[in-house]
Protein backbone atom coordinates (compact mmCIF):
# COMPACT_ATOMS: atom_id res chain seq x y z
CA UNK A 1 0.00 0.00 0.00
CA UNK A 2 3.01 2.51 1.08
CA UNK A 3 4.35 1.88 -2.71
CA UNK A 4 1.08 1.94 -4.18
CA UNK A 5 0.33 5.20 -2.23
CA UNK A 6 4.03 6.12 -3.38
CA UNK A 7 3.16 5.79 -6.92
CA UNK A 8 -0.43 7.62 -7.03
CA UNK A 9 1.18 10.36 -5.58
CA UNK A 10 4.08 10.37 -8.30
CA UNK A 11 1.66 10.04 -11.10
CA UNK A 12 -0.52 12.71 -9.82
CA UNK A 13 2.62 15.08 -9.58
CA UNK A 14 3.47 14.05 -13.23
CA UNK A 15 -0.29 14.92 -14.38
CA UNK A 16 -0.12 17.99 -13.01
CA UNK A 17 3.43 19.24 -14.06
CA UNK A 18 2.27 17.99 -17.49
CA UNK A 19 -1.27 19.66 -18.10
CA UNK A 20 -0.44 22.73 -16.52
CA UNK A 21 2.53 24.99 -16.29
CA UNK A 22 2.56 25.56 -20.12
CA UNK A 23 1.71 28.73 -20.62
CA UNK A 24 2.01 30.01 -23.92
CA UNK A 25 3.46 33.56 -23.82
CA UNK A 26 2.84 35.90 -26.58
CA UNK A 27 5.74 37.73 -27.44
CA UNK A 28 5.39 41.27 -27.23
CA UNK A 29 6.45 43.41 -30.16
CA UNK A 30 7.05 47.17 -30.73
CA UNK A 31 5.89 48.30 -34.03
CA UNK A 32 5.29 51.88 -35.37
CA UNK A 33 4.59 52.94 -38.98
CA UNK A 34 7.68 54.08 -40.36
CA UNK A 35 6.75 57.15 -42.63
CA UNK A 36 8.98 58.05 -45.01
CA UNK A 37 11.60 60.63 -44.49
CA UNK A 38 10.42 64.26 -45.67
CA UNK A 39 12.91 66.82 -46.70
CA UNK A 40 12.33 70.09 -44.52
CA UNK A 41 11.57 72.75 -46.46
CA UNK A 42 12.44 75.65 -44.54
CA UNK A 43 11.01 78.78 -46.89
CA UNK A 44 11.73 81.73 -44.66
CA UNK A 45 8.51 83.39 -43.72
CA UNK A 46 9.13 86.84 -44.73
CA UNK A 47 9.10 88.83 -41.29
CA UNK A 48 6.22 90.72 -41.26
CA UNK A 49 6.73 94.84 -39.82
CA UNK A 50 3.79 96.27 -38.38
CA UNK A 51 3.02 99.50 -40.61
CA UNK A 52 4.93 101.77 -37.78
CA UNK A 53 8.16 99.94 -38.47
CA UNK A 54 7.73 99.24 -42.60
CA UNK A 55 9.79 101.97 -44.95
CA UNK A 56 7.53 103.10 -47.18
CA UNK A 57 9.27 106.47 -49.39
CA UNK A 58 7.34 106.96 -52.16
CA UNK A 59 3.81 106.72 -51.07
CA UNK A 60 3.45 110.68 -51.28
CA UNK A 61 -0.18 109.83 -49.00
CA UNK A 62 -3.43 111.69 -50.59
CA UNK A 63 -3.85 115.92 -49.63
CA UNK A 64 -3.11 119.29 -50.80
CA UNK A 65 1.03 118.52 -50.47
CA UNK A 66 2.35 116.74 -53.65
CA UNK A 67 6.05 118.03 -53.43
CA UNK A 68 8.43 119.31 -50.72
CA UNK A 69 12.04 120.55 -51.07
CA UNK A 70 14.18 119.51 -47.80
CA UNK A 71 17.10 121.54 -47.50
CA UNK A 72 20.51 119.94 -46.88
CA UNK A 73 20.90 121.78 -43.37
CA UNK A 74 17.76 121.87 -40.95
CA UNK A 75 16.44 125.32 -40.60
CA UNK A 76 16.67 125.72 -37.18
CA UNK A 77 14.38 128.83 -36.35
CA UNK A 78 11.42 126.52 -38.28
CA UNK A 79 12.26 123.61 -36.65
CA UNK A 80 12.02 125.47 -32.89
CA UNK A 81 8.32 126.43 -34.27
CA UNK A 82 7.86 122.79 -35.05
CA UNK A 83 8.83 121.68 -31.84
CA UNK A 84 6.75 124.32 -30.15
CA UNK A 85 3.90 123.67 -31.99
CA UNK A 86 4.30 119.48 -31.53
CA UNK A 87 4.56 120.23 -28.08
CA UNK A 88 1.22 121.85 -28.34
CA UNK A 89 -0.54 120.51 -30.17
CA UNK A 90 0.86 116.96 -30.36
CA UNK A 91 1.69 115.55 -27.41
CA UNK A 92 -1.62 114.20 -26.06
CA UNK A 93 -1.31 110.80 -28.74
CA UNK A 94 2.53 111.09 -29.77
CA UNK A 95 5.72 110.35 -28.27
CA UNK A 96 8.68 111.45 -29.81
CA UNK A 97 10.76 108.63 -29.17
CA UNK A 98 8.45 105.58 -28.33
CA UNK A 99 5.15 103.93 -29.06
CA UNK A 100 1.94 105.26 -27.52
CA UNK A 101 -1.72 106.38 -28.55
CA UNK A 102 -0.05 107.31 -32.09
CA UNK A 103 3.48 106.63 -33.56
CA UNK A 104 6.76 107.77 -32.63
CA UNK A 105 7.72 110.44 -34.75
CA UNK A 106 11.60 109.92 -34.50
CA UNK A 107 13.01 108.99 -37.29
CA UNK A 108 9.48 109.00 -40.04
CA UNK A 109 11.44 110.68 -42.66
CA UNK A 110 13.56 107.59 -43.09
CA UNK A 111 10.53 106.01 -42.95
CA UNK A 112 8.14 107.75 -45.21
CA UNK A 113 7.86 110.91 -47.80
CA UNK A 114 7.87 114.40 -46.69
CA UNK A 115 4.87 114.23 -48.70
CA UNK A 116 3.34 111.99 -46.99
CA UNK A 117 4.02 113.29 -43.11
CA UNK A 118 2.39 116.57 -44.29
CA UNK A 119 -0.50 115.47 -45.67
CA UNK A 120 -1.07 113.55 -42.63
CA UNK A 121 -0.64 116.31 -40.30
CA UNK A 122 -2.92 118.59 -42.70
CA UNK A 123 -5.55 115.72 -44.00
CA UNK A 124 -5.85 113.13 -41.35
CA UNK A 125 -9.43 111.97 -42.22
CA UNK A 126 -8.81 111.70 -46.15
CA UNK A 127 -5.44 110.21 -45.33
CA UNK A 128 -7.34 107.36 -43.51
CA UNK A 129 -9.61 106.90 -45.83
CA UNK A 130 -8.06 106.81 -49.25
CA UNK A 131 -4.07 105.74 -48.31
CA UNK A 132 -3.80 102.13 -47.36
CA UNK A 133 -0.74 102.66 -45.15
CA UNK A 134 -2.66 105.29 -43.28
CA UNK A 135 -5.51 102.33 -42.97
CA UNK A 136 -2.99 99.81 -41.73
CA UNK A 137 -1.39 102.53 -38.81
CA UNK A 138 -5.02 103.36 -37.99
CA UNK A 139 -5.51 99.53 -36.85
CA UNK A 140 -1.68 99.03 -35.60
CA UNK A 141 -2.77 101.84 -33.04
CA UNK A 142 -6.44 100.48 -31.83
CA UNK A 143 -8.46 102.26 -34.25
CA UNK A 144 -7.61 105.85 -32.77
CA UNK A 145 -7.66 107.87 -35.86
CA UNK A 146 -5.49 111.13 -35.52
CA UNK A 147 -7.06 114.09 -35.18
CA UNK A 148 -7.26 117.13 -37.25
CA UNK A 149 -5.42 119.80 -35.67
CA UNK A 150 -5.97 122.32 -38.52
CA UNK A 151 -2.87 123.31 -38.97
CA UNK A 152 -1.63 125.43 -41.65
CA UNK A 153 1.08 124.18 -44.45
CA UNK A 154 3.45 126.36 -42.82
CA UNK A 155 3.25 125.08 -39.51
CA UNK A 156 3.04 121.90 -40.73
CA UNK A 157 6.40 122.47 -42.52
CA UNK A 158 7.59 123.74 -39.68
CA UNK A 159 6.80 120.31 -37.55
CA UNK A 160 8.06 118.36 -40.55
CA UNK A 161 11.30 120.58 -39.74
CA UNK A 162 11.16 119.61 -36.25
CA UNK A 163 10.87 115.73 -37.27
CA UNK A 164 14.18 116.08 -38.78
CA UNK A 165 15.71 117.21 -35.59
CA UNK A 166 14.33 113.58 -33.49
Amino acid sequence: MRTSLKLMTLLFAMALISCGGKEEKKKETFSYDKKAPQTETTTKKEEVLPPSKRVDLTSKGVGPITSVTLDADINQTMADQGSEIYKKMCTACHRADKKFIGPAPTGILERRTPEWVMNMILNPEQMVNEDALAKELLMEFNGSPMANQNLTEVEARAVLEYFRTL
